[in-house]
């Protein structure tokens, strides 16, 4: 397993993405949180800035849908050229139709879960998805404080799929850092969302690499 570290720009400056950007070429895809002030209490991106970031950026884009509607708006946003489009079980009617009208734009699809979400749902349905987000915060800010007991969901999500061989990636999101990163990877995690951890630090690109050393060297498959 190779840790994969995605940079969240909601810690970015907004007023200068290509450049920020530019500080965290190591990275292995940029995390765009779109949220819309209803399904979450924050208000960020929406489709033209999405397409346009996906325009300039030279890594891959994980958008993130924190969004009511997301039954018909997702695959706008896998139209945009988005490497992967990850939508929340809470707020679809039908999580598989939707993986399946995602991965048809040749975007790949993934299902996040908030903290008070079981998985019995994306357990007994992981063949349909390219990821599996469990998220560590209460989704809608950055800055959040990490969630130790999510570590029973990632432990759980990691056992099914290697139980069953599946290609399907293992994300965390939220209060990731140099000490979280390793827990996180220990339980099973294999793709790591930080904001905060690596935009505040003068070196971004130091702490990407040390952050994804940490998690290859904590992994328990």
């Amino acid at each position: 397993m190779t840790a994969h570290i995605h940079p969240s720009i909601l810690s970015a400056d907004f007023a200068n993405f290509q450049s920020e950007f530019a500080t965290i070429s190591l990275a292995d895809a940029i995390h765009v949180d779109v949220m819309d002030g209803h399904f979450v209490p924050n208000l960020t991106f929406g489709l033209p800035v999405v397409r346009r970031l996906v325009e300039i950026a030279e890594l891959p884009i994980d958008v993130h849908l924190m969004i009511e509607n997301v039954d018909t708006l997702a695959t706008g946003y896998a139209d945009t050229g988005a490497e992967s489009v990850t939508f929340h079980q809470e707020a679809s009617t039908n999580p598989v139709k939707l993986a399946r009208e995602i991965k048809s734009t040749g975007a790949k699809a993934a299902i996040a879960v908030k903290p008070g979400t079981n998985l019995d749902f994306v357990l007994d349905n992981l063949n349909e998805f390219d990821m599996v987000l469990v998220m560590t915060v209460e989704p809608g800010f950055g800055g959040q404080a990490f969630m130790e007991s999510m570590m029973e969901k990632v432990r759980l999500a990691r056992s099914e799929i290697s139980r069953l061989g599946l290609n399907v990636r293992l994300q965390v999101d939220g209060g990731i850092d140099q000490v979280t990163i390793g827990r996180a990877s220990a339980a099973g995690a294999d793709t790591f969302v930080a904001g905060s951890s690596i935009f505040s630090k003068a070196q971004r690109n130091e702490e990407i690499l040390l952050l994804r050393e940490i998690a290859n060297r904590s992994f328990q498959s």
